[in-house]
């Protein structure tokens, strides 16, 4: 998986350490983190573009993301790509939360799924609720999961 930084730099170490340098790094420069991954997705003609992001916010000082991209032609239905969605997260999430437990660092899995059953995304909520929570890890979906909604909306 090729991961970059917002202004474009690519991130030449693997992800995982990539996080930990800058867990420590942002820890010694006395900010306290929490991260928030999520993944979002649009369908454009025949492919559809994911984007998965990892958040890193500075308790009252901002933040920062990685960002990893891809494409898939397989046709999906809503249901089936939502899930995908959470399933690239919970990937990410789950590969990194030793690290997150060795330097006491918050995490939360973001689902760009909506509450409101009104909204047709509302169709995967309680399998994503069910497979992020299952996992052990803290769900937050729309108006709050904004890892997925606002920040991986803005690549994909």
């Amino acid at each position: 998986m090729q991961w970059r930084r917002l202004n474009g730099d690519k991130i030449k170490l693997p992800i995982k350490d990539a996080v930990e340098q800058t867990i420590i790094r942002e820890t010694n420069a006395g900010y306290k983190l929490k991260v928030c991954i999520g993944t979002d997705s649009q369908v454009y003609s025949d492919c559809t573009h994911f984007a998965t992001v990892i958040v890193f916010l500075r308790e009252k000082r901002g933040g920062f993301m990685f960002i990893h991209t891809e494409k898939s032609s397989k046709k999906m239905s809503l249901r089936e790509r939502l899930i995908t969605e959470v399933g690239k997260s919970v990937q990410v999430a789950y590969s990194l939360c030793d690290l997150f437990d060795k330097y006491d660092v918050a995490m939360e899995v973001h689902a760009d799924i909506n509450t409101d059953p009104h909204f047709q995304s509302n169709v995967a909520l309680k399998e994503a609720m069910g497979y992020i929570r299952g996992m052990g890890f803290v769900f937050k979906a729309k108006p709050d999961a904004f890892a997925s909604s606002s920040c991986a909306d803005k690549i994909v």
